[in-house]
């Protein structure tokens, strides 16, 4: 996190009083193929590499040396990611490239990574990341394969009764654009896909799930789709959708063309126009999906445990919406393919059942965290009706006081090391509706995650896709969880959530919020996109990074308040201070590179070598100021003010002789008659 004004101040006292600086500007000859070669030898990085480092490695680094001023710029450490923007489609004009390089240019700019969390004081990480792009025309045969597959499916696409849009399955298009993503096999870009392909014989969106919309079940049909590696594409063309809060809220997406998403169906315009508002729309995908924001600091543990504990009152309970094992596959699948986990990290899923009779604590917490809201519905007239919902924080709280109960009414055992997420379901038999905070079915906190269902089978909630409610399934808790989990063990951000440093609050905007996400109410799909695999591994390493540099400073802070590290070290000290300060950053610039690649494991390896480095650079300023000797400097008492005295004294006897004679000098001048 940022420092305080006081931090900063110290490191300002550094600047001006230190002579060296231990910051890298170029590589080191060698260095390189030393690391590499200790990241096969030790790739989880248990042992120091500087103590098996070169004496003419180490010398090199004593004598890359500059002035303290880069000092601090030589922290502030930028990940520049890769965007590969292709206009798929014959309506793209030549110069279209450059004209949407030069607008998203315009609105780019480095920025820092930002938390969401409403428990940091600072949201804001020290790390930035910048937008490195590329736009490029897609070839005609893209463009032809894609047209001809979507003019395929609307002509063999019956119309809709309930909509005017027809559905058309999302897999037809995103077979082929995937096809395509495969041969370029970029391991180190995401691509963005637009496709602008005219106008059709009919208004279509793009189905996600099987079978159609009914009026107890409506299916939110959307434009736009992200795949499982570093791809999405939207279709400009499709549409127009609208979906978010029914009435009013934020994240509403405006119907008409007031939405980039909509641009081609309102009003012509000019093509400057248009592909300003594609650049935005480019903007926003890479804000929100490819450097989203972190939803809580997730700091690295070897063993993850996820424990499903579930409260149920009937003993023939229906399983039905709760597959535990369906949530297991969904995680241990992109387990199994290389992501999520980060090197030698295991994930483990135990599951644990407690009657609901059985539970006291149960009971207590359920009653406790009932309150109850009214609502107006306009029947013959006005009427107010009562409803309940679960105050989540309280529960929550009472959660947190009653671990030891739960554990030892579900007998669950102590895990002596690791990352242990509780995730605590509770299946009621009541009949009414009851959510946490009136429109959850499942909550995440950075210790637990909570879940609540009843008998009751549906809602309306308060959204709409297209012009129509959509309807919760509050039985099914599947995705809920899965994105519930995501939240509290990744701390993966719901694709609706981000932090605005202008705003200081958090944004909701629902534009990403359908297709392949366990988040929102408009998602059907369980499986996971490259959006949350490269986050929950990204915020890992982030978190690690902000903790080094945060340290690294706190170490600038100690040598300033000592006053400097000439002062403070010796020389022997001060040379395997500058040597290790140098490989520390040398690290932390190749973890950074790492990261831009997406090369997560070697990121790892190099943060996790770095903290050697960080170790011995604090163990060295200890140890010199718990040694360094007070001096006393002895000064001359100052000569005797003489002159000042004397005066004092002949202004004292002054006022005396004055007081004594006040009679005769003073006296009273009366007339004589």
């Amino acid at each position: 996190m940022a420092t305080t004004a006081g931090a900063a101040a110290a490191v300002l006292l550094l600047l001006l009083t230190a002579t060296t600086t231990i910051s890298l500007s170029s590589p080191i000859l060698g260095l390189d193929s030393f690391l590499s070669q200790q990241s096969r030898l030790d790739p989880q990085a248990t042992n120091d590499s500087f103590l098996s480092l070169p004496s003419h490695l180490r010398k090199t680094l004593f004598s890359a040396t500059t002035h303290h001023r880069h000092l601090i710029s030589s922290l502030q450490l930028s990940l520049s990611v890769s965007l590969h923007v292709i206009l798929v489609g014959p309506s793209f004009p030549s110069d279209a490239p450059s004209l949407l390089s030069s607008f998203l240019s315009a609105v780019s700019s480095s920025d820092h990574f930002h938390v969401i969390s409403p428990f940091s004081t600072d949201h804001r990480h020290l790390t930035k990341h910048s937008l490195h792009l590329d736009v490029s025309l897609s070839p005609p045969s893209l463009s032809s394969q894609v047209s001809d597959a979507l003019r395929s499916q609307i002509s063999n696409t019956p119309n809709s009764l309930r909509s005017s849009l027809i559905s058309i399955p999302y897999a037809a298009v995103d077979n082929i654009i995937r096809q395509h993503f495969e041969k370029e096999k970029p391991h180190q870009e995401v691509y963005i896909y637009l496709l602008n392909l005219g106008p059709q014989s009919k208004s279509y969106a793009y189905n996600y799930g099987s079978g159609e919309s009914s009026p107890a079940f409506t299916k939110c049909f959307g434009s736009l789709w992200t795949g499982k590696d570093r791809y999405l594409w939207v279709d400009l063309a499709a549409g127009p959708v609208d979906y978010g809060p029914a009435l009013s809220g934020d994240g509403v997406l405006p119907r008409g063309e007031f939405h980039p998403l909509a641009s081609l169906h309102g009003r012509p315009k000019s093509q400057k126009a248009l592909l300003a508002d594609f650049a935005s729309l480019v903007y926003s995908a890479y804000q929100v999906l490819v450097v989203p924001s972190l939803r809580i600091p997730v700091p690295f543990e070897n063993s993850l445990i996820v424990q499903f504990i579930h409260v149920h009152g009937d003993e023939n309970m229906d399983s039905n919406g709760l597959d535990w094992q369906s949530i297991e596959r969904t995680f241990m699948d992109e387990v199994n393919d290389g992501g999520l986990l980060l090197g030698d990290q295991s994930l483990r899923f135990k599951t644990y059942e407690l009657r609901y009779a059985d539970c006291a604590i149960c009971s207590f917490a359920i009653s406790r965290s009932t309150n109850s809201y009214t609502s107006r519905f306009l029947f013959d007239n006005y009427t107010l009706i009562v409803s309940e919902y679960l105050d989540s924080k309280r529960l929550h709280q009472i959660l947190s006081d009653s671990a030891e109960e739960f554990r030892r009414l579900a007998n669950i055992p102590e895990e002596d090391f690791g990352r242990v997420l509780p995730v605590y379901v509770f299946d009621l038999d009541h009949n009414a509706l009851l959510l946490l905070d009136r429109y959850h079915q499942s909550v995440a906190f950075k210790d637990m995650v909570i879940a609540v269902r009843t008998r009751n089978t549906q809602t309306v909630s308060d959204y709409s896709c297209n012009g129509r409610h959509m309807f919760t399934q509050t039985r099914e808790l599947e995705r809920p969880l899965v994105g519930s989990i995501l939240q509290s063990m990744w701390g993966v951000s719901p694709t609706h959530l981000s932090w605005s440093p202008r705003h200081n609050s958090t944004l909701v905007d629902y534009t990403w919020s359908v297709g392949q996400t366990p988040f929102g109410p408009f998602s059907e799909t369980l499986s996971l996109s490259f959006v949350q695999k490269d986050a929950a591994r990204r915020n890992i390493l982030l978190t690690s990074l902000n903790y080094s540099l945060t340290s690294a400073i706190d170490v600038l802070e100690s040598i300033a308040a000592h006053g400097g590290e000439r002062n403070l070290l010796k020389h022997n000290r001060h040379v395997e201070f500058v040597q290790r300060w140098n490989l520390f950053k040398y690290k932390l610039d190749k973890a950074v590179s790492s990261l831009s690649h997406f090369d997560f494991e070697m990121a790892l390896y190099f943060l996790r070598s770095s903290d050697h480095d960080l170790y011995a650079i604090h163990s060295l300023v200890y140890h010199a100021s718990q040694e360094m000797e007070a001096s006393l400097v002895c000064f001359k008492d100052p000569p005797f003010p003489w002159a000042s005295f004397s005066g004092s004294v002949v202004v004292v006897f002054a006022l005396f002789y004055v007081y004594t004679k006040r009679d005769k000098l003073f006296r009273n001048k009366r007339k004589q008659f």
